[in-house]
């Protein structure tokens, strides 16, 4: 099993970036190439919340979205992103604020097209939502701040 490290993946990806920071990225856990699971980590803030306490779904969403389009690109060593054409998450429990952790891998691949799957987890690992997406893959392309 070929797996990088918190610290050999943040080399490549930059964390914490605008986006990541806004959806409450705390790190790049682990990533395993053979499976291409790659595992992050979130804090989900009392901002995030809507009815006394509960995660608004968008969150939810966001991380598992982040999660499968992360495994793509670390799995094609950092030459392909993938563009959502669909994506479907099920909501099984509500998420409250605290750590979480987002999964996602490639269940299979094309030439232009992934098709992934996803989950979150709380702390004690129960699986909160879970989500499936169909993928565009196109080039990655650095991205340059002027």
């Amino acid at each position: 099993m070929d797996t990088t490290t918190p610290s050999d993946a943040s080399k490549k990806i930059n964390p914490p970036t605008d986006l990541n920071e806004s959806l409450g990225m705390v790190e790049v856990v682990s990533f395993d190439k053979d499976t291409t699971c790659v595992r992050m980590e979130y804090e989900a803030k009392m901002a995030f919340c809507h009815s006394g306490g509960v995660v608004q779904g968008g969150f939810v969403t966001g991380w598992i979205d982040a999660a499968m389009a992360h495994s793509v690109i670390m799995a094609t060593d950092y030459a392909m992103s993938p563009l959502s054409l669909e994506i479907k998450i099920t909501f099984l429990k509500s998420v409250s604020p605290g750590r979480v952790f987002a999964e996602g891998w490639i269940e299979k691949r094309g030439r232009s097209l992934a098709f992934l799957e996803g989950r979150l987890l709380d702390e004690a690992g129960d699986v909160l939502a879970k989500g499936t997406s169909t993928a565009k893959l196109v080039p990655l392309t650095p991205h340059t701040s002027d």
